[in-house]
């Protein structure tokens, strides 16, 4: 988990704060543990424990899920976050940027039009059934996150919260994906489309489907000879054109997109004309390398 000192991260500073929550992390790190479990091994009562249980997962530090057992259920807690990287000002550094940052989850689409194989999943089940668009619209969707299919696009708005006074710089879009293969296929190429607000700013190919080893955050019930985890890549509008990576893929700028219209609409897709349609894999917190979701900042200098 990569994170910075601006006010966004202040749950993970406050869910730190606190020795016991510190003891609670160690814990985990150990075992995963019921909230009874671990507020015996601290000596707190059960309701105590489920207080700094929610903080540490209000931060991204830990899941918990409801389990069976011969006594009932028991809701039981892991860890899911292994180091963190804060990043720190620096006087050697240009002056530092200023950004407005929002995070849309895998499943909070507003708009898809997609063709099988496909299917979508929370951190604990499977949505409907696999290879059946319907289960797109599952009232359950929202809690998705990860979600997969051959062709077709994925669409997702959020809001614009830059202010009269500030001036945009950069839009940086970071986000885990990957290719779509029947099970997975590490040499399976799929030519991915971004749009914003209706500008095609680039297309981006995937090398594949990455399975053979489990990904990081990826649940211990997702089935391993499936898709586990992609790559985490970092698409850039610039007033200079579009990067990934770094590496230009197109002239689009920060102009050609609208970048101060309210809202955004953000599109991913795989056009059924594509030289290689291969389909797209989009991983959420809770799956994959990456315990992220869909992570957009808006760059910006305040007009004086």
């Amino acid at each position: 988990m990569k994170i910075d000192i601006s006010d966004t991260h202040l749950p993970i500073y406050e869910a730190l704060a606190s020795d016991v929550r510190l003891k609670i992390i160690q814990l985990l790190s150990q075992q995963e543990m019921n909230i009874k479990d671990l507020a015996q091994a601290l000596e707190l009562s059960s309701p105590i424990m489920t207080m700094h249980v929610k903080k540490l997962e209000r931060a991204g530090l830990i899941s918990s899920e409801m389990v069976a057992s011969s006594s009932g259920t028991k809701k039981m807690c892991k860890l899911i976050t292994d180091s963190i990287e804060i990043d720190f000002p620096s006087k050697n550094r240009p002056a530092v940027r200023t950004y407005h940052e929002s995070i849309v989850s895998v499943g909070h689409y507003t708009d898809f039009d997609i063709e099988p194989t496909c299917g979508l999943a929370t951190t604990v089940k499977v949505i409907g059934m696999f290879d059946e668009p319907r289960f797109f619209l599952d009232a359950d969707r929202i809690n998705a996150k990860i979600l997969w299919f051959s062709s077709g696009f994925i669409e997702y708005r959020t809001a614009n919260f830059l202010l009269k006074s500030e001036k945009p710089t950069e839009l940086e879009i970071s986000f885990e994906i990957s290719s779509e293969a029947p099970f997975a296929n590490e040499n399976w190429p799929s030519d991915i489309s971004f749009y914003l607000n209706g500008t095609k700013v680039g297309i981006w190919t995937s090398p594949g489907d990455f399975g053979g080893k489990r990904g990081k955050f990826t649940p211990d019930w997702w089935w391993d000879e499936i898709n586990q985890y992609g790559l985490l890549k970092v698409l850039k509008i610039t007033p200079t054109g579009t990067f990934i990576d770094g590496q230009k893929i197109s002239d689009v700028t920060l102009d050609d997109v609208d970048i101060l219209n309210k809202q955004w609409k953000f599109r991913i897709a795989v056009e059924p004309d594509a030289e290689n349609v291969g389909g797209v894999t989009l991983f959420g917190s809770g799956f994959g390398n990456y315990n992220q979701d869909i992570v957009f900042k808006l760059y910006y200098e305040r007009n004086e």
